[in-house]
């Protein structure tokens, strides 16, 4: 027989029969006994057994294991009298593979039959549990993350307040030498500056875990001082300059310790990646675009390849260039700061020319 016999075959039956039949969804009809007393094709597709095997043995033969008692308990509601919707549970082939499949159904109790329609969706089980696995990764990732964190800040404070304490003992009215004098200041505050950060790193990492962390006006030049002031001898021997606009927009709603750590690692980077043909230029500018506040900081550098790094470009441990001092974790920091506080950050980048970073403040 011809497709065009088929098609002339088929049109002549009843229209509910080939609605059964045709259904991609799997059809069934049972009886109170727990029997199959009839099911369409899908059924037999998906489970592997003929309709033979399957009429002839208990439905709860072919339920997984593991969801055999509540399908039992779901199934004598329905037989209750209780309608039964999107009920989920597992069924296992003839080849030993499990499906996952989606009941609604309800009874004709005069018949003492039960009318079901079940939909495959162990395509969507498998994409629940990939997702539900990177999570739990994500988790503990961020966990041991947060713990190293800790750590390192509170085990480095010992070691910076007895360096503080050494320059505390220091008699610098014995010191006559300009430079020398400019030197322990300059060690001195770059300490002091540590210290603060640190301190600032486990008061925010213990707020998170209240799920609180707080929020203040900030103004940018402010913050933006301390973290020039902290890496004032790195700036001196790279020669870089620092081009610093805040006419449009001076202040922002965001986490201070936050927004030190986007200034330290945005410049050092900017210094660290800097073109070895020329010196160093950063600019840093705010500005508000359609009632959003932006901070935008550019250098001329040496670039990204945006092509090849876009998606991984705040990813953790992620390297672009060879670098003694490249750890990967820099950008990963300021997008993590930004986003938590439902901020977003942008790059635009050539190789050899430059980047520019534009972030976004939730108000």
């Amino acid at each position: 027989m011809n497709d065009c016999d088929k098609l002339v075959s088929l049109s002549k039956r009843n229209p509910f029969e080939l609605f059964f039949e045709l259904s991609a969804d799997l059809l069934c009809i049972a009886g109170f006994d727990g029997y199959f007393k009839q099911i369409n094709p899908a059924v037999s597709k998906l489970l592997g057994y003929t309709n033979e095997e399957l009429m002839s043995r208990p439905i709860n033969d072919f339920v997984h294991d593991d969801d055999k008692e509540i399908t039992g308990k779901v199934r004598s509601e329905l037989v209750k009298g209780n309608p039964l919707f999107h009920f989920e549970n597992r069924y296992v082939t003839k080849l030993g593979e499990t499906v996952w499949l989606s009941w609604t159904s309800m009874n004709i109790d005069s018949d003492k039959m039960v009318f079901a329609i079940a939909k495959n969706i162990t395509h969507k089980k498998r994409l629940e549990e990939d997702r539900n696995m990177l999570l739990a990764n994500m988790t503990s990732v961020n966990k041991e993350l947060k713990e190293l964190t800790y750590t390192t800040s509170h085990d480095l404070r010992a070691p910076v307040n007895n360096l503080l304490s050494i320059f505390d003992l220091l008699d610098i009215s014995k010191i006559t030498d300009a430079q020398t004098l400019e030197l322990i200041h300059i060690l001195k505050a770059a300490s002091e500056s540590l210290r603060h950060t640190l301190n600032g790193y486990v008061d925010i990492l213990s707020e998170k875990e209240s799920m609180n962390v707080p929020v203040e006006e900030l103004y940018l030049k402010d913050v933006l001082d301390i973290v020039l002031e902290s890496i004032n001898s790195l700036i001196k021997s790279s020669k870089a300059t620092i081009e610093v606009n805040f006419s449009e927009l001076a202040k922002v709603k965001f986490n201070k310790a936050y927004l030190h750590s986007i200034f330290l690692n945005l410049l050092t980077n900017a210094i660290k990646y800097a073109k070895t043909d020329c010196l160093p230029v950063i600019t840093i500018s705010s500005k508000r675009v359609n009632g959003i506040s932006q901070l935008i900081i550019g250098d001329n550098g040496v670039g990204f390849d945006m092509d090849n790094v876009r998606e991984r470009i705040f990813g953790l441990h992620q390297r672009f260039h060879e670098h003694a001092d490249s750890k990967g974790i820099g950008l990963y920091l300021v997008y993590n700061h930004i986003t938590s506080l439902g901020g977003t950050i942008s790059l635009e980048s050539k190789i050899n020319e430059g980047s520019k970073f534009t972030i976004s403040f939730r108000d």
